[in-house]
């Protein structure tokens, strides 16, 4: 793809239905916990997206079969929970920090020797919230910085991780799956307490391999487990994160109105939907159901009139990557949006807090302010056309798409980053203006 992108207003709305991408969190774990089961796994609707295929490259390394037959369908067979073998070269997670984090909770209890590298922005983000606990449980983890960036290298712990309960000073669904995991191989249960309940897509499909979790408020506790029951089949649902985009866009572009297919809506990451039926968005669920324990849903929302919000740390792990496109929508909104408790954002794949200052202010001058730990964003600026950096930050990238049709236009540099989670993002939004 090309070194910049230009994006065109939408003159006539938007309009259509989207069949969205598998759900990212999904497809990483449904290809780790497959690779742990000994018998084969038939996956589809998988994303196929470099995030997703850095996990899978992982899995082969550690000697699981994982062969594709499509872009999103695979089959995967493992060797048992503890038959995962040492691998005969370093491995790349390439851009993502759920592999890496998740991979470490996995293989800290492992008898072999891994080392793990990245790219650029992986090298820079903190791993030490998950190699802090697993130290605790005895695990043998080091790298960088104090034992907090890549690269790393696991080397076998001396006996038997150790059970315990581990108050969690973030609520991270990737801090709470590593220890978890790692929890299957420890010598007593192990207890993750967090300030507020994290995604809970570990949870479910542990469950769905017959390993059972049990949840008291935020605390969840795994059990050391014996054997992975693998099912024949994972349908993963589609990625409310990539829906995030359509959900916005159907809401700000004057005269759209989409139908999103086969989305995700698992309670713990639907905090994008409250946020924007808070604005005012009119956002309708279809054809409710349950596929793998998980809830998916069709929805259909229409351009509506936005008016601000507030919202802070307590529904921050159900919208945490959403807060780019929610951005766009409070620019679009009538009065202010305030935005507290999102430090987390400025530890991702680039500080996205600062990012989404400095570019949607490009676009909209004097619109977006940023603290600490959040944003005041001034509805109602004018939107201009102006040329945008995206940091090779997917969720930038594809925010300030939609930023630019629903404003002015813009030019996004750096637009080839939407791959690690959206390869046909703009393909998609080209066809709804058709």
């Amino acid at each position: 793809m090309e070194d910049t992108k230009t994006i065109a207003k939408a003159k006539r709305g938007l309009h259509g239905e989207i069949m969205i991408p598998g759900d990212k969190s999904i497809s990483h774990r449904s290809v780790m916990f497959s690779a742990l089961g000994s018998t084969p796994v038939h996956i589809t609707n998988f994303l196929h997206a470099q995030d997703c295929l850095s996990t899978a490259a992982c899995m082969r390394a550690l000697g699981a079969s994982v062969e594709f037959s499509s872009e999103t369908e695979l089959t995967v067979c493992g060797r048992g929970l503890h038959g995962l073998q040492e691998p005969a070269t370093i491995i790349d997670a390439g851009n993502s920090g759920t592999t890496l984090r998740l991979m470490m909770g996995i293989l800290a209890p492992q008898p072999f020797l891994t080392t793990f590298t990245g790219d650029a922005s992986l090298h820079k983000r903190p791993m030490g919230r998950v190699i802090k606990p697993l130290r605790q449980m005895g695990a043998k983890i080091y790298g960088r910085e104090q034992n907090t960036k890549l690269p790393i290298t696991i080397v076998p712990a001396e006996g038997k991780l150790h059970g315990m309960v581990y108050e969690s000073p973030v609520a991270s669904a990737q801090v709470k799956s590593a220890i978890l995991l790692a929890g299957m191989y420890a010598d007593a249960p192990t207890t993750v307490v967090e300030p507020f309940t994290s995604r809970d897509h570990t949870e479910r499909m542990l469950e769905a391999f017959g390993v059972h979790t049990k949840k008291e408020g935020t605390a969840v506790t795994i059990e050391p487990v014996e054997e992975f029951k693998a099912p024949e089949a994972i349908e993963v649902p589609g990625d409310i994160s990539s829906a995030a985009y359509w959900l916005v866009a159907g809401a700000v572009v004057p005269g759209s109105s989409l139908l999103l297919r086969n989305v995700g809506v698992n309670p713990t990451r639907t905090g994008i939907l409250d946020v924007l039926r808070d604005m005012g968005a009119e956002i309708t669920r279809e054809n409710e159901r349950t596929s793998g324990g998980e809830a998916a849903a069709d929805i259909r929302v229409e351009a509506s009139q936005l008016h601000g919000v507030s919202f802070g740390a307590e529904i921050m792990p159900r919208l945490i990557d959403e807060i780019p496109v929610i951005a766009v929508a409070a620019l679009f909104a009538e009065g202010d949006t305030v935005i507290t408790g999102a430090g987390e954002l400025r530890v991702k794949e680039t500080d996205r807090l600062q990012a989404i200052t400095d570019e949607f202010n490009k676009l909209a001058p004097g619109s977006v302010e940023a603290s600490a730990d959040g944003l005041v964003i001034h509805g109602g600026t004018k939107v201009k056309h102006a040329s945008c950096f995206s940091y090779d930050d997917h969720r930038m990238a594809m925010s300030l798409a939609i930023l630019g049709t629903a404003g002015e236009g813009v030019t996004i540099e750096k637009p080839a980053c939407v791959n690690i989670s959206y390869p046909s993002f703009y393909g998609t939004l080209s066809s709804l203006q058709a």
